[in-house]
């Protein structure tokens, strides 16, 4: 079973594919798709749709696990990432991929055990669950995977 996770973003998405085979799970790809500032909008968008689609050809995952969007004060930023949010989750459907759908909470406690773990302590446990060594940069790197690694433990899918 492959997975690939995605933590949103406008400027700088973060992706992840991990992939397990009895029990064990081993990274594949993981990076950035990253939008220049000051470009419009739905050309932003565009870029992350068309990066997102070469990655699930190339890939080929079979299921996409997702941050859901957590923000108490800045409403600007969480429209900009719900849009970005939505066409990734555009890409995965267009995939013919499953999509499963995490809060931040849900995610950390998965990986770390702690609902309230810093960003070293995720990219850490992502880096140890993974066995590389060293741990993904940048962090929305990291995010991604543990969003994917937050399926696999949820569903202990093989």
């Amino acid at each position: 079973m492959r997975i690939i996770g995605i933590d949103p973003g406008t400027g700088i998405l973060g992706f992840g594919v991990i992939e397990i085979t009895n029990g064990k799970i081993k990274m594949i790809d993981a990076g950035v798709i990253t939008t220049p500032a000051h470009t419009p909008l739905d050309e932003r968008l565009e870029d992350i749709f068309d990066g997102l689609t070469e990655i699930i050809k190339s890939t080929k995952p079979d299921a996409m696990s997702i941050e859901k969007l957590f923000f108490a004060q800045n409403v600007t930023t969480a429209m900009s990432v719900s849009h970005a949010r939505g066409v990734a989750m555009l890409a995965g459907r267009k995939g013919g991929l499953p999509i499963h759908e995490y809060t931040p909470l849900q995610i950390k406690q998965t990986v770390t055990g702690y609902g309230k773990a810093d960003k070293k302590q995720i990219q850490e446990m992502v880096r140890v669950q993974l066995g590389l060594k060293e741990v993904p940069k940048p962090d929305d790197c990291a995010d991604a995977l543990a969003a994917a690694i937050t399926y696999y433990c949820m569903s202990r899918v093989e």
